[in-house]
């Protein structure tokens, strides 16, 4: 299932509880509009958070503690609250002190059922029933705009999030450890002297995060934010060239021993996004800088600027997906199979892989808090797990990283954690020059 509460709202309604995160239990649109669908998903869950959607764009619900039941009586819950968003905002209100022992109704031919003042899936019909002041207090055209018509209906649960006391992946935060990273990129060479920069191929969906991943790495070595990859939010990809990126050290400095290579987002559709033939094109060095996709023609040989005989300095040495951390969980079929396929061509090649997970704070509230707690949490250590299960790659190689996308300036800890992705890569273009001098020295061996 996918959800429709968006990550950015689920983290806002999670600061309300806690060191926790959502779990989507029951969606109306998949398990019907019905009181027994409600509670065939949800009875003897709790804690909940319930939201109701309408076509005049307003999100609305409400948390309980208590788990549902079909009873028919009102159960007490001191820290239940309803809720609606004004834009990115939350408005809360919480259940009148005077009747918390009203606060949530167990009613079988109902969904949620906040103290007869909010009521979603009201009488297994696709409505809500909303009096206000009775046991809550809200603006009835604030809440919903009297918009009483569901579109969907959504009910997670809310679990607690494990934090470890000590990191369980070990990083330096220290400023020093920047400046070291940053001196050991400048100093890479790779250890085949034909080549004097590393191509790293970065793939993924749209709006994974790939050209801001390439920004954010500049704008480490310009010392500001800059933007020179179109970079944004759109439901199909921005870039629609293969562009590669080389970075300078400092403004005037001298170009940086990797160059990031960009591609089209993967689109679930077989005739939108990256074409899988383009990839092999890509990763054997033919495709020309700023070649124009085009997803329903698959690149020729004949066509402008086709490399013919590429040299080992234009193909891939170290491939990268970036994946979305906040949706990890609700990958589609479709482009988890995309992903697969471009992974078995990958690794026919012998070119090593890494997955670039982004957006952390999004996905996490803890770590939105400090993103130096990226690694005492549990939830995002889960996501790891799950990212190297669906992706085939071991967790050692999943890195997870922030982006600038909202910022002004710099910040330290970003920094480190971008900086140390770079590392990695690095590390892993040289395993496969490594590789490439032992089969060439096997095959002189031989002869």
């Amino acid at each position: 299932m996918e959800a429709m509460l968006t990550r950015s709202r689920q983290t806002t309604i999670c600061s309300q509880l806690g060191r926790v995160k959502l779990r989507l239990l029951y969606k109306a649109s998949i398990h019907g509009f019905t009181g027994a669908a409600f509670h065939q998903q949800c009875d003897q869950r709790g804690p909940t958070v319930s939201v109701g959607y309408n076509a005049s764009g307003y999100v609305f619900g409400g948390y309980t503690q208590q788990p549902f039941t079909q009873s028919g009586q009102f159960v007490r819950d001191d820290q239940a609250f309803v809720f609606t968003f004004s834009g990115e905002r939350l408005l809360k209100y919480p259940v009148n002190p005077a009747s918390p022992g009203n606060a949530v109704k167990m009613i079988a031919n109902s969904g949620p059922y906040f103290g007869e003042a909010l009521v979603l899936v009201n009488g297994s019909k696709a409505v809500v029933h909303s009096s206000p002041g009775n046991h809550y207090n809200f603006n009835a055209a604030e809440m919903h705009g009297n918009d009483l018509n569901l579109t969907e209906c959504e009910v997670y649960e809310v679990e607690e999030t494990t934090e470890f006391e000590r990191p369980w992946r070990t990083i330096n935060w220290e400023s020093q450890n920047k400046k070291e990273l940053m001196e050991s990129i400048k100093m890479y060479k790779p250890t085949v002297s034909s080549v004097s920069q590393a191509r790293v191929l970065l793939i993924g969906p749209v709006g994974a995060g790939k050209s801001s991943f390439f920004n954010s790495i500049n704008s480490v070595f310009r010392g500001h934010v800059t933007s020179q990859a179109i970079a944004g939010s759109s439901t199909t990809s921005l870039t629609t060239q293969f562009r590669t990126f080389s970075m300078k050290a400092g403004r005037d400095g001298k170009p940086l021993p990797i160059i990031l290579c960009d591609t089209m987002g993967l689109e679930e559709s077989r005739v939108a996004g990256l074409e899988i033939d383009d990839i092999s094109s890509i990763l054997k060095g033919h495709l020309p800088d700023r070649y124009q996709f085009n997803p329903s023609a698959p690149l020729h040989s004949e066509a402008h600027g086709y490399r013919k005989s590429p040299r080992l300095k234009d193909k891939i040495h170290c491939v990268v997906y970036v994946v979305d951390a906040c949706k990890v969980s609700i990958m589609p079929t479709k482009l988890e199979e995309k992903l697969d396929a471009v992974r078995r061509k990958v690794n026919l090649m012998g070119i090593p892989q890494l997955v670039l997970m982004t957006k952390v704070d999004e996905a996490c509230a803890f770590v939105s808090q400090d993103i130096r707690n990226i690694y005492r949490s549990g939830y995002i250590e889960e996501l790891m797990q799950e990212v190297s299960a669906r992706l085939g790659v071991p967790m050692s190689c999943v890195i997870p990283v922030k982006n600038y996308s909202k910022e002004l300036e710099l910040d330290l800890h970003c920094d480190i954690l971008l900086l140390t992705a770079i590392i990695q890569m690095l590390r892993a273009a040289d395993s496969y020059f490594d590789d490439l001098s032992e089969r060439f020295s096997n095959i002189e061996t031989k002869e």
